[in-house]
């Protein structure tokens, strides 16, 4: 590009040719110029804090400030709630142990030594952030012991329901007379001294008679000696067997429930009268059924005829 200058002080026009380097070095110093200046206006400014740049820094600041005590308070406000959270489960844990324990037989939670009297409004000390962050690690790690206490708690009691449920503890008949006891008598039909293996719970025929354990039915039929007989495994080698029935209302293999009803009182088999047999044997050998009866309040308010 040419520029041609014209005048009336130049004896001849004068020619300018502008080559794109002299356009490049021409933005490059415009470019630098605007910097520089901005740069020494800035430092101007500051140094010799001018009013409006100096309500422009306190401005920025203060927002700055602002959002940060935000940032702050709601972090706070989220690790207050979180502990206080913490704390109320702390508070159910405790609780939920303490009747679990009960239930579960086991030993009572420690009791706190007696404080001195003291009274006051509660007036909380204010935490710190690390602290809060602290209290909340520790209640975390105490929430997650009682859990496993609790865990191993809950395993006891299910373990120990089983149990119970597989222990021929009920009677077997409501509102009978307890006739003979378990060990030696006198028969009586062969007026000899013999051993009575069981206990026998007078009642008229008919009254129900109710399982006294979980368990499976291994026997339900006829015996010469025994009359119509049930036998109900509970497992482990344990067996509860009633006799003398009258009728039988459950078939060898059927499962049955606590407290089911299997059968009726009667005088069938070798008997002198309308009475229940009841037995209960570990590996095929006689046990008391009073040892186990006896885990229910029901046997001890038992009349004897």
């Amino acid at each position: 590009m040419q520029i041609i200058l014209v005048s009336r002080h130049l004896k001849a026009a004068r020619t300018i040719t502008i080559m794109p380097r002299h356009l490049v070095m021409a933005l490059v110093g415009f470019v630098a110029a605007v910097f520089f200046t901005s740069a020494v206006f800035s430092w101007l400014s500051v140094h010799f804090r001018l009013p409006v740049i100096e309500d422009l820094l306190t401005s920025i600041q203060q927002k700055e400030s602002l959002k940060t005590r935000e940032y702050v308070t709601n972090n706070l406000q989220m690790m207050a709630s979180r502990l206080g959270e913490l704390q109320a489960q702390m508070l159910q844990l405790d609780k939920l142990g303490e009747r679990l324990s009960g239930i579960a037989g086991g030993k009572p939670p420690p009791v706190a030594a007696e404080k001195a009297a003291a009274g006051g409004p509660f007036v909380p000390a204010p935490m710190s952030a690390d602290e809060l962050q602290h209290e909340i690690q520790r209640l975390t790690q105490v929430v997650d012991n009682k859990a496993e206490e609790l865990n191993q708690l809950e395993s006891k009691l299910l373990e120990r329901r089983v149990r119970d449920r597989l222990l021929p503890t009920m009677l077997p008949v409501k509102n009978a007379l307890l006739g003979s006891s378990y060990g030696y008598r006198s028969d009586p039909i062969a007026n000899l001294r013999a051993m009575h293996e069981g206990i026998d719970f007078k009642a008229d025929v008919g009254e129900s008679v109710y399982a006294a354990a979980d368990g499976v039915v291994v026997v339900a039929s006829y015996h010469p000696e025994f009359g119509k007989m049930i036998d109900v495994d509970h497992g482990e080698g344990l067996l509860s067997r009633y006799t003398h029935l009258s009728r039988m209302d459950i078939q060898a293999g059927q499962i049955v429930k606590r407290g089911e009803l299997i059968g009726a009182v009667g005088t069938t088999g070798r008997s002198t009268g309308s009475h229940l047999h009841f037995e209960v044997r570990m590996f095929g050998v006689a046990q008391n059924p009073a040892i186990f009866l006896k885990k229910n309040g029901e046997f001890a308010q038992l009349k004897h005829q």
